[in-house]
């Protein structure tokens, strides 16, 4: 293990989100307790030496003896301090290149979170290639988090951070791609975007991981990127901040990119869902029977959000072929509604059938195609 002789922002971390009677000692003695109980030290006594704390912004610098247990502590990130769920980062003038040549610059596999109620780390390693994803609605899973941001290559892991009481989304995470050249088109193309009453920031974790590249390269790149994908549909245009981008749909270039999994978005996400399963066909030839299904759904689908228009195909008097026929079309005015409706409402039971969910492409349902 190195000692304090490497240099200090290799031996230091970024603690935010301080609760407002923490003090220096109190800080020491806590990040140095955690750092023994998840066996992230070798050596006895406090690994902390040193702590600064800025009172006003409720942030502290924390320095530690060694590179080793600096790196350590980057695994406390989320830990619960004094009522508080603190946020641990390196510091603005880490040197990921020098660091790397002083000691482990990743917090050790084998700590054992779990005594102090954290997850083991996962994939999503503190990097200049780690990605910070804030305001996220809280009703995303990781999963559909993981495909928004896979529009724009393979995620190799995303995180969600969450509440270790209650188990509930606090609205962002941390996400890592398997080829980092991607990383700053998608900060630039996700950034920014509206997701229901909320604001996509998307950015590198670290200031030392910043990029400084040619904004308009990047963006123009992103939105290449972002039109090729649009193939398989995407979110409107009126949902969009950037001038002329529009949020990612199936990424054609890599189809089947992901395994389904139960919850899992089957099609990227739009205001429009699409039932299946959730009425009887045998009475859709009936006038007033169909219109009393149509206020059914109206009814049960408006407890996820504003609906702007509900069609379900009904047969026709010749007996042609009718797309759709037996599925229920809803269009949300936002996505936030669409995604609710979604996560509620597929795998329901209706009548002894279970109902399929999914989202449906938006030209297509404006064009009357619900083939």
């Amino acid at each position: 293990a190195m000692t304090q002789q490497a240099p200090r922002h290799a031996r230091r971390v970024y603690v935010g989100g301080l609760p407002p009677g923490a003090n220096e000692q109190t800080v020491a003695k806590f990040f140095s307790q955690a750092i023994a109980a998840v066996g992230g030290t070798n050596s006895g006594g406090d690994s902390v030496v040193n702590v600064y704390i800025n009172q006003e912004k409720k942030f502290a610098f924390v320095e530690f003896r060694t590179v080793e247990e600096t790196s350590n502590a980057m695994a406390l990130d989320g830990i619960m301090f004094e009522g508080a769920s603190v946020r641990v980062r390196r510091p603005n003038d880490y040197n990921p290149a020098m660091a790397a040549t002083l000691g482990p610059s990743t917090p050790n596999p084998n700590l054992n979170l779990a005594v102090i109620g954290l997850s083991q780390p996962g994939a999503v390693a503190d990097g200049p290639d780690r990605i910070f994803v804030g305001g996220l609605p809280y009703y995303l899973t990781e999963e559909q988090c993981s495909e928004l941001l896979g529009k724009f290559g393979a995620v190799r892991a995303f995180e969600l951070v969450r509440d270790r009481e209650t188990g509930n989304s606090k609205g962002y995470g941390f996400a890592v791609f398997e080829d980092p050249s991607v990383v700053d088109m998608a900060c630039a193309g996700l950034n920014g975007v509206p997701m229901g009453d909320k604001t996509l920031t998307v950015r590198r974790a670290t200031a030392a991981g910043q990029a400084k590249p040619d904004t308009d390269s990047v963006i123009a790149q992103a939105q290449q990127q972002i039109a090729m994908s649009m193939i398989g549909g995407g979110l409107p245009p009126a949902n969009l901040n950037l001038p002329g981008m529009q949020l990612p749909g199936h990424n054609a270039a890599m189809p089947n990119m992901m395994p389904q999994m139960p919850g899992m978005l089957s099609s990227p996400p739009t205001r429009v869902v699409s039932l299946v399963d959730v009425v009887n066909v045998e009475e859709l030839s009936d006038e007033v029977t169909y219109q009393e299904i149509k206020e059914d759904m109206q009814d049960e689908c408006a407890r996820y959000g504003t609906i702007a228009s509900l069609e379900i195909p009904r047969p026709s008097s010749d007996g042609s072929y009718v797309g759709g026929f037996g599925k229920v079309f809803v269009q949300y005015e936002n996505l936030e509604g669409s995604l609710k409706a979604r996560n509620a409402l597929n795998g329901r039971k209706f009548d002894g059938k279970v109902v399929k969910a999914e989202f449906y492409d938006e030209s297509r349902f404006s064009a009357g195609d619900f083939s």
